[in-house]
């Protein structure tokens, strides 16, 4: 989904200052009279990036949205952009900022950006929220962006074309994930033990989006669980599953990537799928700091069963024998 938003010429200005400006630390952006607007910059009292966040916690209101784009990197690129949507923002705030937050690191030019962030609250922008953040970052491979996106469009067409079942496919943790607002806030919301114990997320096709699929209920059982999950079209599935196991109780999460024989749509909309899904649970881990305890991959709902699950979640010991030497001859 676009917005049809775009960066004014005040915010370009503002944003040439501060990759000039080594005395400022960052820019805040708001979208205003249709168009993405400068807020105020904000100085740099620190060479350490945690004292100089400082600086931006006055800023980050608990119902008002708002870009965040901070000098965290000596080299280039220097610049990080946050999506901060809290909770309790209006939903159309939320929509409206989902839809634009790729359209602000492109018109600024993503060169300037090692990443993009979302977070729902001011804790998760202090510096024990950055340093959460960066235990989940993965050591990228010692390869260009271009080359490793070259790389998994080359291997995606290939599987597509080959028919194989491989579907797992590495994408860059740098490439712009294009997440809508209400799923990352169902994602984290997850995350923080609230909101429902499901989440499912579909592509749209069209704008190529990672969105919510909408009035996906509640699953208190596997068999719910498997009814809830489209038989006719890919999906990706968070679910808390609840339960008790030889008298413990315990609720891990996991994560079910559906692609029925029936989603016979085009071959780049099903290739999209496998290309997303490392994508979708790097979002789900790094920035809405859900812990996935196990994930399964499968074609048809039904194949999830009870038996497949508790074996992965609670693997069976091996019971092994003691050696009994064999009785002599004659005896």
């Amino acid at each position: 989904m676009q917005s049809g938003i775009s960066a004014s010429q005040e915010l370009v200005s503002e944003f040439n200052k501060l990759l000039a400006d080594d005395s400022l630390f960052g820019l805040l952006v708001t979208i205003a009279s249709e168009s993405l607007t400068p807020v105020t910059t904000l100085p740099s009292t620190s060479t350490d990036f945690a004292q100089n966040l400082a600086q931006l916690e006055p800023h980050l209101q608990p119902t008002e949205a708002l870009y965040v784009l901070l000098k965290r990197h000596p080299d280039a690129p220097r610049l990080i952009a946050v999506s901060y949507v809290p909770d309790s923002a209006k939903v159309r705030q939320k929509m409206l900022f989902a839809s634009t937050r790729l359209t602000l690191v492109r018109e600024l030019g993503s060169e300037h950006f090692r990443e993009t962030i979302f977070a729902t609250t001011a804790e998760e922008l202090g510096p024990q929220g950055f340093a959460k953040h960066d235990r989940h970052a993965e050591l990228e491979a010692p390869l260009t962006e271009e080359e490793r996106t070259l790389g998994e469009v080359k291997r995606a067409e290939a599987e597509a074309g080959a028919g194989t079942g491989q579907r797992e496919i590495h994408l860059s943790k740098n490439m712009n994930m294009p997440v809508a607002t209400d799923a990352l806030v169902a994602l984290s919301e997850m995350g923080r033990e609230q909101g429902k114990g499901l989440v499912m997320l579909k592509i749209n096709p069209q704008s190529e989006v990672v969105e919510l699929v909408p009035d996906s209920g509640t699953a208190s059982s596997i068999p719910d669980l498997v009814s809830t999950i489209s038989s006719t079209e890919p999906r990706f599935t968070f679910w808390r599953y609840k339960h008790t196991h030889q008298g413990t109780e315990s609720s891990p999460i996991l994560f079910f990537y559906t692609c029925p024989a029936a989603a016979g749509k085009s071959i780049k909309f099903r290739m999209m799928y496998p290309l997303m899904k490392r994508a979708v649970l790097a979002v789900a881990e790094g920035e809405a700091g859900l812990k996935v305890e196990k994930k399964f991959e499968v074609e048809e709902p039904d194949e999830i069963t009870e038996e497949t699950i508790m074996s992965d979640l609670h693997p069976q010991a091996e019971v092994k024998t003691a050696f009994r030497r064999p009785k002599r001859p004659g005896r």
